[in-house]
């Protein structure tokens, strides 16, 4: 409950954005453009899973409405609709730190998961530094909502001969397990620069990470894990230009 109310008044700030228009300079941009990126994923899971971070890819379409310069803020909402790779990629050791062997395989034993979504996220935007042409710096923060599309698993060992006896952790219930929760939800944070020019456009480079509210298994006592959501570190280059421009 007190995640989903974390969720909720995120959504509401990014609604009361618009209201502080009345007190500064107003503006009526729209921006919009592509966006590409690096993701560096894993899951929460409780009990835990060891992992290292699984690296995947986000690409989409940005979209972004100045509403107002309060002196030397600049105020936005910026959107994007993305298609992302994300997952987990287990670290799987035994006590002494090294590689777990399969005794069918004879190799160590590696496991991954790639789970594609669509993904949506809508920030509060606040820039400081030029409007039209140089250099600015932003910070943006808001909800995160991710509509599950597939998933695939990479593993080099049968499943009916998994080396638990070796494993210093032996939790493999998820092996066999699907995603339940088919959206995703939580929220994202980001700070970056921007390189803006009259007849170029805007480009932005950020650093992002996401925090995920929601599991991807269901969570109730009966239920195998307890939690099970997603952090991402995003490594993000936009690309933006003007449909409609103030005149100033």
């Amino acid at each position: 409950m007190q995640m989903y109310r974390l969720f909720v008044s995120a959504v509401a700030v990014m609604f009361m954005l618009p209201a502080f228009a009345q007190i500064g300079q107003h503006r009526n941009d729209l921006s919009v453009g592509v966006n590409g990126g690096y993701i560096l994923s894993n899951v929460g899971f409780t009990p835990k899973v060891n992992q290292i971070f699984y690296g995947g890819y986000t690409g989409g379409i940005s979209f972004r409405y100045v509403c107002e310069k309060y002196f030397n803020t600049i105020c936005s909402v910026q959107a994007e609709v993305n298609y992302a790779k994300i997952g987990w990629k287990e670290d799987i050791l035994d006590i002494n730190d090294a590689p777990v062997i399969n005794p069918v395989t004879g190799v160590a034993e590696e496991y991954s998961r790639t789970i594609s979504y669509i993904q949506i996220p809508v920030f509060a935007h606040l820039a400081w530094g030029r409007e039209d042409k140089g250099f600015q710096f932003f910070f943006q923060a808001g909800p995160q909502i991710g509509i599950y599309m597939s998933e695939s698993a990479e593993m080099n060992f049968p499943l009916d001969n998994i080396n638990t006896d070796d494993r210093v952790n032996e939790i493999t219930a998820q092996y066999a397990m699907d995603v339940e929760n088919k959206l995703d939800y939580g929220i994202a944070a980001g700070l970056g620069a921007e390189y803006s020019h009259p007849k170029m456009g805007h480009f932005q480079v950020e650093g992002r990470y996401y925090y995920g509210l929601g599991n991807i298994y269901k969570d109730s006592k009966k239920d195998y894990f307890s939690k099970s959501n997603f952090g991402n570190i995003v490594i993000k280059l936009t690309y933006l230009f003007d449909i409609i421009k103030t005149k100033k």
